[in-house]
């Protein structure tokens, strides 16, 4: 138990500190939590998905040396066609939001941006695709966690818990950030900076993705 708890420990940090940066599935969330649809629907695949990943990089990926060079090709393709189209609904959202104003005269300091609705299954299909669709997913969660499960030998599996258990835990706390800032902001000015945020870095990861090729 002694060395059991710093090495489940040392999973839980390095899964958070892989995953809080700003990336395509955290502002996926964020931006569910903004709109109030589906978010701990979203909260829950995401965590799901990247336990998945956990698991699958702590019992055998990280064995067999990694993703093949093939799938890695196929993944990247993948990626790139999904952040890129999803970058360019956000780019057109940022260029022509829907709104609503309290009265007739349009006034962007009161106009409140009206979401598109989105059922269960498209909230479901979106957060697998942030979630499995980008290749930074599989090489951080999967790979670099899987790979160093392998340092503490017998021990892997407790690493991986850990590792998992991060996953949990950030996805719960960000949950609730974007609930709280979704019963606090929805302006059509924060609206449009976020839209225009999420644009660019679909774009952005795009094209590093496309560089990572060469």
């Amino acid at each position: 138990m002694t060395l059991a708890f710093p090495t489940f420990t040392a999973g839980m940090v390095l899964s958070i500190s892989l995953i809080m940066a700003i990336g395509p599935q955290n502002a996926h969330v964020l931006r569910m939590g903004l709109q109030r649809q589906h978010l701990w629907l979203t909260v829950i695949v995401c965590a799901v998905a990247d336990i998945a990943l956990i698991s699958l990089g702590v019992l055998g990926l990280a064995q067999l040396g990694g993703l093949s060079d093939k799938l890695m090709g196929a993944l990247v393709g993948a990626g790139v066609l999904f952040l890129s189209v999803y970058g360019w609904q956000a780019f057109q959202r940022f260029l022509h939001p829907r709104t609503q104003t309290p009265d007739t005269q349009a006034d962007d300091n009161l106009a409140t941006v009206v979401a598109e609705p989105v059922s269960r299954r498209q909230a479901v299909l979106s957060a697998l695709a942030f979630s499995w669709l980008n290749p930074h997913a599989w090489l951080d969660t999967a790979v670099l966690i899987g790979t160093a499960s392998l340092a503490y030998g017998q021990g892997s599996t407790v690493f991986g818990l850990g590792a998992a258990a991060g996953s949990v835990v950030w996805f719960l706390a960000l949950g609730v950030a974007a609930f709280w800032l979704g019963r606090r902001l929805n302006s059509l000015h924060v609206w449009r900076a976020l839209d225009g945020m999420v644009a660019l870095m679909m774009w952005g990861t795009a094209l590093w993705l496309i560089s990572s090729l060469a």
